[in-house]
């Protein structure tokens, strides 16, 4: 029997679950950043940081001399590894450039070539750094300028080949200088093992894209580059259990309201009685969805952990509901409705982008189907039973 004291009460369990849902978030969601910030230190101090490569610089006498040519390939191999609830994307990278510059003038000169390596938190291996075939093997810090004096006759041609590996984490970059600089003859190629590619804001597209056999082969060219931009890979990541966990807690409500909602209208289309203390009991089976799913998934994958707990939740909901109003109305309308508004919205946040829509057009159809579920139903013959039969159950 719907009665405007029930739905109070009703409301009242909803506030309440509400209010557990928020605290579980904020729990998930302290958790997530408390160890986010620590466990990347942690991630970053054993693989490397970031690595942002410049272009080496030559400087004369009278200023900076620019590299006649510039032939770079570079190859990122990504994996990623999980501390806690977040999966940070690592890199492997191999890097070769073989750069061109000429003494402009006619007379010799003394030109000085500076090359930063791409982050000071990172080991290199296989490094060698060569000035027309010759070795370097004088002093190399890490925080400082590896600079080598280079001297060359009029217009003499010098050819310095660079190359490493190394490992980094997040980003790659590779820069052109601090100020808007100039590149002749650049040609940049950059293998991947990954096919979601994407560029950081503010950095350079390339000039063409080809897929390989693992992911892509990107490259940049240009006969005269002046630019002030710099070329720039943010790996890809994949789902991270903790955020994901926070959202689907803090969206809960949603997922609830709707389901509530259904089973409020078929309840008065059917003629069920489902009292607030059933609502209760569901509510907590909702709840437990989002309580197993925000710690299984410290153990095991999201996507199982996500299985599991739907599947703990709907079972609970329809084996409770087979004994208050029978094992249709549990497998059928409950199960389905639960499958949609729980499951089918909640999965909808793995695939960023379409979430939205996937739940503005599952509400549009729950709201067309409860339209015409009750587009016959007489509300105030509903209410004006719902308040007799209280009467009666008072004895008046």
């Amino acid at each position: 029997m719907l009665t405007p004291a029930r739905i109070v009460a009703i409301g009242v369990i909803f506030v309440f679950t509400t209010a557990a849902w928020f605290i579980l978030g904020t729990t998930i969601t302290v958790r997530t950043d408390a160890s986010g910030s620590e466990l990347g230190r942690r991630v970053e101090e054993l693989w490397g940081e970031p690595h942002a490569q410049e272009a080496p610089r030559v400087e004369g006498p009278d200023g900076p001399v620019p590299t006649e040519s510039s032939q770079i390939r570079a190859s990122l191999r990504l994996e990623h590894r999980k501390k806690g609830l977040i999966w940070y994307p690592v890199y492997r990278v191999d890097f070769a450039g073989t750069y061109r510059f000429r003494n402009p003038m006619k007379e010799a000169r003394e030109l000085l070539l500076n090359f930063a390596f791409p982050a000071k938190r990172a080991l290199y291996d296989q490094f060698t750094l060569r000035v027309n075939g010759r070795l370097y093997d004088g002093e190399i810090n890490l925080a400082k300028l590896v600079a080598v004096p280079v001297a060359l006759g009029p217009g003499e041609e010098a050819v310095v080949d660079i190359a490493y590996r190394s490992q980094g984490m997040e980003t790659w970059a590779y820069g052109f200088g601090s100020k808007v600089s100039q590149a002749r003859n650049f040609s940049l190629t950059l293998d991947t093992n990954f096919e979601g590619v994407d560029f950081i804001p503010g950095t350079l597209s390339p000039t063409s894209k080809e897929r390989s056999e693992r992911g892509w082969t990107l490259s940049w060219k240009s006969e005269n580059l002046i630019s002030g931009f710099s070329i720039g890979l943010a790996m890809p990541e994949i789902i991270n259990p903790g955020p994901i966990a926070s959202r689907l807690t803090y969206f809960a409500p949603v997922s609830l309201l709707f389901f509530v909602t259904v089973l409020i209208m078929f309840g008065v289309v059917r003629g069920l009685a489902i009292h607030p203390m059933n609502h209760f009991f569901i509510s907590a089976a909702f709840f437990a969805f989002h309580l197993l799913f925000a710690y299984l998934v410290d153990l095991v994958d999201v996507h199982v952990s996500f299985g599991i707990a739907a599947a703990v939740s709907v079972g609970l909901v329809v084996s409770y509901l087979r004994l208050v109003v029978g094992l249709r109305f549990a497998l059928v309308e409950a199960a389905g409705a639960q499958g949609l508004f729980l499951v089918l919205f909640s999965y909808s946040f793995f695939f960023p982008g379409y979430t939205g829509l996937s739940i503005s057009i599952g509400a549009v159809v729950t709201l067309a189907v409860l339209m015409q579920l009750t587009g016959r139903v007489n509300w105030a013959e509903k209410f004006r039973r719902s308040k007799v039969g209280l009467a009666m159950a008072h004895g008046r």
